[in-house]
């Protein structure tokens, strides 16, 4: 889960102005030993270095009345459901889009012709923002349920806020004021309350962009004793508690735009306001760095999933979306297929703002030359993997296997590991491949085969006699 504020979205729009099944596994009889063959192989594929890129289909989510200018997607529900804003001259509303279901125009709140939707939880309730300009003058939270808009109530003396996120219970954050009077709330049960409680250093909340079904909630908070330092901030509304994520080396400061709901946290950490790179941090490992996209030099990690996989934007020259899978980080241009019309890698417009528990991608980029909110939905991502044996059952270290056709631009090489097992993950369902096992001092029954997988494949076994 993930969001940013307001604020935020308003700056990407101004440059604009400016300038997907996981295949299911095969059913076994021993499921057990199962998972155990393909986690090892996963494990020895990984050691030998092999990464294979994951394969996406992109969707134009498109716009919710004919002649609007324009669309923006801000991200996206742990079940798939997208957000954003369309906009059109003097407004701009809300929308959620879904594979099966496409665009659905929300409804703007009476009085304010300017609206997005943030966040979204997987039983219908939908967070937001309305306001008099596509710049947030005059923003409110809302929430929309059932198809209907409603504003968030806040807290007394309060005329402006936001809501950026919601999560399972209903519970939405955001922020209320602006500039310097500027504090983080969580909205539930017909209620705004403060975030007030500071960090063991005295840091306090400024905004919520996200929040996780848990209660775990991140954002931005502001150091009293060095206001140049921006503070990632967390708080548990269970315990109560807060603290802030740290930087990275050579930065004292973080932003943290998006938390998981296995209690992974990303961002940007810099050193004071200069720019930033990103993140991802959880409990037990800290705070670690995600390996910039070829060629920049700057960048933000802003939403994550629960299996740790992020999304974000880097920039050199041009603004490049990106996926970080836990291993490798991935330029999104270099995902989906060609010829697509797709350009999401040589404008400032572009941006990846969300990615849901099943790795549906939701973002801004340049479709034939407009500005339009797009979903990448992974292809069918399957493995194929195996046991190269002897015939007596022992299993051959650093056999070399070789699969090519499918999906793959290029034929992929691993090694077997330690007990002989290997895998190549990120294949597509349906597709034909092509294995190719050999070893120094064995001599293969069938050393080439083909096998075109319909869902996950552990038991494409090699059986070898020596030479």
């Amino acid at each position: 889960m993930k969001q940013t504020t307001y604020f935020t979205h308003r700056l990407v729009f101004a440059a604009i102005f400016f300038s997907l099944a996981i295949a299911t596994g095969l059913i076994y009889n021993d499921a057990a030993s199962s998972q155990t063959r393909s986690a090892r192989a996963v494990s020895e594929s990984v050691e030998n270095g092999t990464v294979i890129q994951p394969q996406y289909q992109i969707f134009e989510i498109g716009v919710v009345q004919t002649g609007d200018t324009a669309a923006q997607g801000f991200g996206v529900s742990t079940g798939g459901t997208a957000l954003g804003r369309s906009v059109r001259s003097g407004g701009a509303q809300a929308f959620t889009w879904t594979v099966g279901g496409g665009i659905v125009g929300l409804p703007n709140l009476a009085g304010r012709a300017f609206c997005v939707s943030n966040g979204a939880n997987n039983g219908g309730t939908v967070a937001g923002t309305c306001a008099a300009s596509l710049f947030g003058t005059s923003r409110l939270p809302v929430v929309w349920q059932n198809g209907a808009v409603s504003q968030l109530p806040m807290p007394a003396g309060e005329t402006l806020g936001d809501a950026n996120d919601v999560n399972a219970s209903g519970v939405a954050v955001g922020s209320v004021n602006s500039g310097s009077l500027q504090k983080a709330v969580y909205y539930s049960g017909g209620s705004a309350t403060f975030i007030s409680q500071t960090t063991s250093g005295g840091s306090f909340f400024v905004t919520a962009f996200g929040i996780n079904d848990a209660g775990r909630i991140v954002g931005q908070g502001i150091d009293p004793s060095n206001a140049a330092r921006n503070v990632g901030m967390v708080y548990d509304i269970g315990s109560g508690s807060a603290f802030e994520v740290g930087a990275l080396d050579g930065a004292n400061g973080a932003l943290a735009f998006g938390v998981g709901n296995t209690g992974y946290v990303v961002g940007s950490s810099m050193l004071n306001q200069g720019s930033g790179l990103p993140f991802r941090w959880s409990q037990g490992t800290g705070m670690t760095a995600i390996p910039l996209p070829a060629g920049t030099t700057q960048g933000s990690a802003r939403a994550v999933n629960s299996n740790g996989w992020a999304v974000g934007t880097a920039s050199s020259a041009f603004a490049i979306p990106f996926l970080y899978d836990g291993t490798a980080t991935h330029r999104l241009a270099d995902l989906i297929p060609a010829g697509t019309g797709w350009d999401l890698s040589t404008n400032t417009s572009s941006s990846a703002l969300g990615i849901s528990d099943g790795g549906v991608i939701v973002g801004t980029g340049v479709f034939n030359g407009q500005v339009r909110a797009y979903a990448m939905v992974p292809v069918a991502n399957i493995s194929l993997g195996g046991h190269v044996v002897t015939s007596g059952g022992a299993g051959i270290r650093n056999a070399v296997l070789t699969i090519s056709g499918g999906n793959l631009p290029s034929p992929v090489t691993v090694y077997t590991g330690s007990f002989g097992y290997y895998n190549f993950p990120g294949l597509q369902a349906g597709a034909q491949y092509t294995v190719t096992a050999t070893t120094k001092k064995y001599v293969m029954a069938q050393p080439t085969r083909t096998v075109t997988p319909e869902s996950s494949v552990s038991d494409f076994d090699f059986v070898a006699e020596p030479q």
